[in-house]
């Protein structure tokens, strides 16, 4: 079954950059829509954005969306997502998952595929 396997969190200076990758070990993701979530403790998982097969993008928060970019490489069922100017209140687990269907869907949808996500720690 689908399980993600994210990677490329770190501890990271206020401003600086990171790259999130996540990855479906045996598990094709055709015509799946994948999005990034973060998680911090005592508050609501919220969705980032998701990006469908032929790359459209979908924004889950219009804050600071311009620092954020998602990807995908459809040959090596890669996610990868990119945030620049961190920012302490980006300090979170960032966990990726993915819905059948060739549209990205709302938010709140029945995703699949939560794996052990990866910490993202901004400090100075």
């Amino acid at each position: 079954h689908l399980l993600f396997v994210e990677s490329g969190g770190g501890s990271v200076q206020p401003g600086g950059s990171v790259r999130l990758t996540c990855t479906s070990p045996g598990f094709p993701l055709n015509h799946r829509a994948v999005a990034w979530f973060r998680l911090v403790p005592g508050k609501e998982r919220a969705g980032i954005q998701c990006i469908n097969w032929v790359h459209n993008v979908r924004y889950y928060t219009d804050s600071n969306r311009e620092r954020f970019t998602i990807s995908r490489d459809n040959t090596s069922d890669t996610i990868e997502l990119l945030i620049n100017r961190l920012q302490p209140d980006d300090t979170a687990t960032y966990y990726c998952a993915a819905m059948a269907g060739d549209v990205c869907p709302p938010e709140n949808g029945e995703w699949e595929g939560w794996g052990q996500g990866t910490q993202v720690t901004v400090s100075s």
